[in-house]
Formats: structure tokens, sequence, C-alpha cells
């Protein structure tokens, strides 16, 4: 991050921006508007527009997840067919747990709070509550489906530094059971190619609550297409479904959309670096674009590889995670459930960047390196 805006070729301050535009807008910002058909209908999003032709859509009523999301006109977020459904239209406990699938599409799609993997029936004794012993969740938790309260947007000068952010808190709360609540900050610099997300889950309540986190980021065409490759510094894969055995589809480089392709998911353990970093890419060589994720392995200790090559559903997905793949039963089997107790809270610090040209790529790849 540089102390001057850097765009179009030229290094401009505050003063040169205001004489060149009479509005900051001409060169990037963050703008409110509200969804107007079809199944988004009153969905309000934040337009983050960074003048570098990265643009990227936050969806307030949805858990403020980064929904659409491009580089000088290539998208970059996966675009599903279920489109970015109003929660109001959500059902949480139908189709076995499986409805998040009906609301599942962006760049991000947040799990949690207190559950995230596959659903199932698990003990809810610690509420202290007789009529509800048990608690049954859906697919990847409530939180995804849970409008943000929007506590503030726009544009900061920090000298001659502008930084485009948003901020919103949602609280995923019941009588008798979890009172957690998430403040999330969005921010992207005027010029720049990078998005910041920075998360807080506190347990806003008086009894120990389960927490779980991941967050499900979602590329999608034309930067996953066939020959795009997957980078990550895997040491070892710990997990895989079925699926790899019984396809035999490749995990780094990828073919076209398949027809009939079953989800193919991995568990890896990544290196981090000497600043605990770690993360993964995914790449079009024939575009010279790529984009990586980057996060805290202390944070997020686990992360899932998704493989979803079906045609008409073409993604990849990469997933930090703070817990295995075996989930919510298996945590409080193996006593690694993060249990928050009042008051107490874990924050989470994760980087979203735009790499264009043979030479960022190349330093990429090194980064993320097989050790």
């Amino acid at each position: 991050m540089g102390d001057v805006v850097r765009m179009h070729g030229q290094d401009l301050g505050r003063q040169d921006l205001a004489a060149r535009a009479g509005d900051l807008s001409a060169a990037g910002g963050v703008r409110l508007v509200t969804l107007g058909d079809g199944v988004e209908r009153g969905i309000r999003t934040l337009e983050f527009r960074t003048g570098s032709g990265l643009a990227f859509d936050v969806l307030v009523d949805r858990c403020m997840d980064i929904g659409a999301a491009e580089h000088a006109g290539r998208a970059f977020g996966w675009r599903s067919a279920t489109g970015f459904r109003h929660p109001g239209l959500h059902e949480h406990a139908d189709e076995d747990g499986l409805s998040w699938l009906r609301s599942f599409s962006g760049l991000i799609v947040t799990a949690g709070l207190d559950h995230t993997l596959f659903g199932g029936e698990v003990d809810a004794t610690a509420y202290r509550y007789p009529p509800r012993r048990t608690a049954r969740h859906g697919l990847h938790g409530r939180v995804g489906n849970i409008p943000a309260r929007l506590t503030g947007y726009g544009e900061r000068w920090d000298g001659e530094r502008c930084v485009l952010w948003a901020e919103g808190e949602v609280r995923q709360a019941a009588i008798f059971g979890e009172r957690l609540r998430l403040t999330r900050r969005i921010e992207a610099d005027l010029g720049g190619d990078e998005i910041r997300l920075v998360d807080t889950v506190v347990n806003a309540g008086f009894d120990p609550t389960p927490h779980m986190y991941l967050y499900h980021i979602n590329l999608g065409w034309p930067l996953l297409d066939e020959g795009s490759r997957v980078l990550a510094p895997v040491v070892k894969t710990l997990w895989h479904s079925d699926s790899v055995a019984e396809q035999g589809v490749d995990n780094r480089v990828m073919p076209p959309p398949l027809p009939g392709f079953v989800e193919q998911v991995y568990e890896h353990a990544l290196a981090a670096d000497g600043d605990g970093l770690t993360g993964a890419a995914v790449v079009n060589d024939r575009l010279e674009t790529a984009v990586s994720v980057t996060w805290r392995a202390e944070e997020f200790p686990c992360f899932f590889q998704w493989l979803n090559l079906r045609a008409g559903d073409y993604a990849v997905g990469l997933e930090p995670s703070t817990h295995h793949v075996a989930g919510d039963a298996a945590a409080r089997e193996d006593g690694s459930m993060i249990w928050l107790g009042p008051g107490e809270s874990r924050t989470y610090h994760t980087a979203f960047r735009v790499h264009r040209g043979a030479e960022e790529i190349e330093v990429l790849e090194r980064r993320l390196a097989t050790p």
C-alpha cells in the first residue's frame, strides 16, 4: 500500500484528484443501492469500485458477504443459478438441512457462527432450556442468510491514500440459545487490487457457546476455465471425498465443465510463511490473471478445496476453516470445538488480491509453491 493513489499510470495525491474531478466517484468509491427484481429484490448492496478495474458488491442483507466481483470487466466471483437470493426466502431447515444450496452464490458465502459443514443434531443442554435439549443444524449454519445492521461506509483519506470501507454487524441470536455477534469490516484502497476483510465474532450472551467459522470462497468463469491452475502450499492431503477416486479428475489443473460431475472435496494441510500467513489461488495463464486469498494460519488452521466442475455450476472453492472436515459432532467429541465464554471473541483477517501479468503470477507461484 503506497502513500499516494496510483491510477491510470499516474501517482496522484488528494489535491491532484480533487483538481481533476469534482466528485471522487469519477475515480472510484462506494455506493449503496437496493436490488429491485426477482429473488434479489430488496437486498441492500454496497458497490465498491477501486478505479484499478477491481469492482465488487457487498450484500448487506446477506451477512455482508461479497457477491459479484470482477476485474477490468472479467468476473472472478462465482455466479450460480440461484442468484443472490433474498434471505427472507430462505428455508433453513428444509430439505434435510440442504436448503442452503438454494442461496449459494457469490465470491464469499460465510458459514457459522456456531456451526459449519454438514448438518445434524447436537447437544444443546448448555443453554439450560429443558424443552430444547438438542439443536439441529443445516449445512453451514445460519449466518450467511442474516441481514447486517450497516454501521457505516464510504471513503476515508489517510494522508495521501484513500481507503474505501464498509462496516456492519450481524446478530445470530435465540432465546434460550446462542447469542453471537459478527462485526465485519471490508476495505479496499482507491487504485488498488486488494480486498481486506476483518471479522470479529463475540459471544454477547452469558452461556458458553460453540463457535465454528468458515469462508466458502468461490471462483468462477472466466477466471476458472479449462487449463486454469490451483496453487496452494500443500504439505499433505488429510482427506478427500470418495468421488476423487471414482472420477480421478485432477485438482490442480482444471478441465472444462463436465456434465454430471460429482463434487470433489479435499482437506489439505498447508504450510505457512515466516509471518504465519498461508493461502491459495486460482491462475488463468491465458488471461494472465490470478486471484489469491491469504489468511493467518493460526486463525484458520484448516483448509478445504471444493471442485464443482459440473456443467452449469462450474466453480472452484477455497475454504479456510476453524475446524476439520468431520464437522460439529466430531469437534465436540475430540475436544477441538471452540467454546466462547461470555464476552470472549475471535478475530479473523483475510485478503483477496488480483494479480495481473506473467511477472506478478510468477511471484505468486513462488509464494504458494508446495514445500
